[in-house]
């Protein structure tokens, strides 16, 4: 399996294709209130409980974090540590990257959240840093009020490929996200504004984002 292994560009040089998705800071009596500063990060490190058998939160990825910063202490992951920064990610949960790994060793059978990181680990962590920053898009934060009006916007993301947000259903709006891999199913937004009300804002997806199109 090969990922995008090019060089990832600086998070701070990275923009939005569309920047009408950046949404108004929120009113309060009149005034704009100003974004929190809290990042990403230090959200998804709260949750101490480690591997575990919840498909739906985010021990994978929060273990992936960490590991590319580790050996690569200048990588651009690091943005997600500042909160300072304004981003909007799209944050797989660890179904997501189990049924990655899953299609990757070409099984039915899903492995467990500690296998599947060691897995996922094991592409390099060049592969590990270029698909963390595809799920990443700087200088916006884009809450779901603002998602659900952006029927069809390409966002560019820090790893310098864009995905382009996809808005359907009827009355209850759904989110989901085009990428370069056309024979899997797209990801869907099944988690909105985690960390609202501050500048760095997720928003949890049940697949892993592919930067290319897999057999």
């Amino acid at each position: 399996m090969r990922f995008i292994r090019a060089a990832a560009v600086a998070a701070a040089t990275t923009v939005v294709s569309a920047l009408a998705l950046a949404p108004a800071p929120a009113q309060a009596h009149g005034h704009p209130k100003p974004l929190g500063t809290r990042s990403l990060a230090a959200v998804l490190t709260a949750d101490k409980s480690g591997f575990d058998r919840n498909g739906g939160d985010y021990d994978i990825l929060t273990a992936a974090v960490p590991a590319v910063l580790k050996a690569k202490p200048s990588s651009p992951v690091g943005v997600l540590t500042d909160g300072k920064v304004a981003l909007t990610a799209f944050i797989p949960n660890d179904r997501a990257f189990q049924t990655l790994v899953a299609d990757i060793q070409n099984t039915r059978k899903l492995p467990g959240e500690k296998a599947a990181f060691t897995a996922v680990a094991g592409l390099g962590i060049d592969t590990v840093e270029s698909v963390l920053l595809y799920h990443v898009v700087p200088g916006a934060t884009v809450d779901r009020r603002a998602a659900l009006k952006s029927d069809g916007a390409s966002l560019a993301t820090a790893a310098g490929a864009s995905i382009k947000v996809d808005v359907y259903g009827g009355w209850w709006k759904r989110v989901r996200l085009i990428d370069a891999d056309r024979s899997d199913r797209d990801p869907r937004v099944v988690r909105f504004d985690v960390n609202k009300g501050n500048k760095q804002i997720a928003h949890g997806i049940d697949r892993v984002l592919r930067p290319i199109d897999l057999p």
